[in-house]
């Protein structure tokens, strides 16, 4: 049976994900602006370009995405929605690192980071003279980690946490090499949290 008034099309499926907010944490949406707030700050998100619905249903601690049309693109959309609102909420209670090796043959690869650690220079890769300089993204920090050769950059928004990552491998990657023998570079290693006492 299709919509009434509308032939060929059929009848709305309601495809519908939950996601739990935990104690600690406030999530407004609005005309699908979804804006998360935690112990470790409050990120923004616009899910305008997605056809569905979604609103923090009251009296519980739950977010409802829903989809009215049940296409495979729809259905998927409605959890790439939700993990994204998972992935926010996890910023801002637990933050998100991602610790990065260098790994060199030959030439060792040295860096400077700034005292704000919104920028990091890559200095002596392959031996080279230029001096790539990569700019962390609004709200990312790049400190050294105590590893030896490993960097750690710390931010609230996995997005510009892992931007930032690729960046600074793509700084160091060398054209037109065999990458299944030419190794140096830098490169992520581990991802994981910040605990909420830092």
């Amino acid at each position: 049976s299709g919509i009434p008034g509308i032939p060929g099309i059929p009848g709305k499926m309601q495809s519908t994900l939950f996601v739990e907010i935990p104690k600690g944490v406030k999530v407004e949406c609005r005309k699908r602006q979804v804006r998360v707030t935690g112990p470790r700050g409050v990120l923004s998100r616009d899910f305008s370009h997605a056809a569905l619905d979604m609103r923090v249903l009251k009296g519980s601690r739950r977010v409802e995405v829903a989809t009215w049309f049940g296409r495979k693109a729809a259905v998927a959309t409605v959890r790439t929605v939700c993990s994204h609102i998972e992935n926010m909420i996890t910023g801002v209670t637990k933050g998100w690192v991602y610790k990065m090796r260098l790994v060199y043959a030959h030439y060792k690869i040295d860096y400077a980071i700034t005292e704000e650690g919104d920028e990091i220079s890559i200095m002596n890769f392959v031996g080279a003279k230029n001096v790539p300089v990569v700019k962390m993204p609004a709200g990312v920090k790049v400190i050294r980690d105590e590893a030896k050769d490993t960097l750690r950059l710390e931010g609230t928004d996995l997005e510009a946490v892992s931007q930032a990552a690729a960046a600074i491998q793509q700084s160091t990657r060398v054209p037109h090499k065999d990458t299944r023998k030419f190794l140096d570079g830098i490169y992520v290693s581990e991802k994981t949290h910040l605990s909420i006492d830092e």
